[in-house]
């Protein structure tokens, strides 16, 4: 069998890592140890963030809601349930938007989430 000699391929997979590492802190950015500790752990976290993120935002958006409905004399729970009832469907994210940019068109949307169809 013959002899391989690793130079070409160790060097690309060390400049990845480091690559990767570029902007750490003092030696996890310049040893390869420390550096592919912190990649990894880095790695690790942003797969797990990008999970949280949509939780993150999904429980801001349900905060406006509810800071917006409570304005209009209804609790958040009410208006869901009221808009699924009416077969008004706006997602989380236009609902607060909304909340903020356009709060007269929220508050019609209440109106109909509320069974109002007079307004």
């Amino acid at each position: 069998m013959p002899r391989v000699k690793r130079s070409v391929t160790a060097h690309k997979k060390r400049r990845k890592i480091l690559k990767a590492a570029k902007g750490f802190f003092l030696s996890r950015s310049k040893l390869l140890r420390t550096a592919t500790e912190a990649v990894d752990h880095a790695m690790a976290y942003a797969y797990r963030d990008r999970k949280v993120r949509k939780r993150d935002f999904r429980k801001l958006w349900i905060t406006r809601i509810s800071a917006a409905a409570r304005l209009n004399d209804i609790s958040y729970s009410r208006l869901i349930d009221g808009m699924h009832k009416a077969g008004v469907e706006i997602d989380r994210r236009v609902l607060s938007e909304l909340a903020i940019h356009d709060p007269r068109g929220f508050s019609e949307i209440v109106t109909i989430a509320k069974g109002d169809r007079t307004a």
